[in-house]
């Protein structure tokens, strides 16, 4: 039994790559969560992304809107846990962090899904504060309160006023959402069906 497992787990390990290369190939970087969420929120929210993967800090800067030329640090997180990577860097003004459902006690620890559910903005250096004045460990895995999470929060709810989403935004951050879009040839064409 082992070595069917073993060659099942082989034979989805080769398909994956092949997933992986093409959207590698698509948005320039290795594929994972960090390259794909930076390359999509670039997309969505007009960031102009630094030319270099490891700028420190500063993943890019916005191109337009209300946050024009203000730095950002872009994270995916396939699951909201209530932890978000943190560094004590003066030149970041925001984390714009996606992620996906937020974890429960019942969540099966094998599954982690590439989609998202909400997106966030924090005020990286009000949050940095807010840490300190809590004593909270600033890092790797940052305990972040759900109040924080709350009020940071851009979408699906508008509860942070410093950057309201319009419609194509909000339809194409749906379209990496749990219902996902599927193409369907005989319905529609060949158009996505949402």
């Amino acid at each position: 039994m082992e070595e069917t497992d073993l060659a099942e787990l082989a034979v989805l390990l080769r398909e994956r790559n092949l997933v992986d290369e093409r959207i590698g190939r698509l948005i320039n970087r290795p594929m994972t969560a960090g390259h794909a969420g930076e390359w999509i929120a670039s997309r969505i929210f007009d960031i102009e992304l630094e030319p270099s993967a490891v700028a420190k800090a500063i993943d890019g800067r916005f191109r337009s809107g209300p946050l024009t030329g203000k730095s950002v640090n872009v994270k995916w997180y396939l699951k909201r846990e209530g932890i978000l990577d943190m560094t004590e860097a003066t030149e970041l003004d925001y984390y714009l962090v996606l992620t996906g459902p937020k974890a429960t006690a019942k969540d099966a620890r094998t599954t982690r899904a590439w989609r998202i559910d909400a997106v966030y903005l924090f005020d990286s250096q009000r949050l940095l504060a807010e840490q300190h004045a809590r004593g909270v460990k600033v890092g790797v895995a940052s305990g972040v309160r759900v109040a924080q999470w709350l009020a940071a929060e851009i979408y699906p709810a508008a509860t942070n006023p410093a950057l309201l989403l319009t419609e194509d935004q909000r339809h194409q951050l749906a379209l990496f959402g749990g219902g996902y879009p599927r193409r369907h040839p005989s319905a529609s064409g060949g158009r996505l069906v949402t």
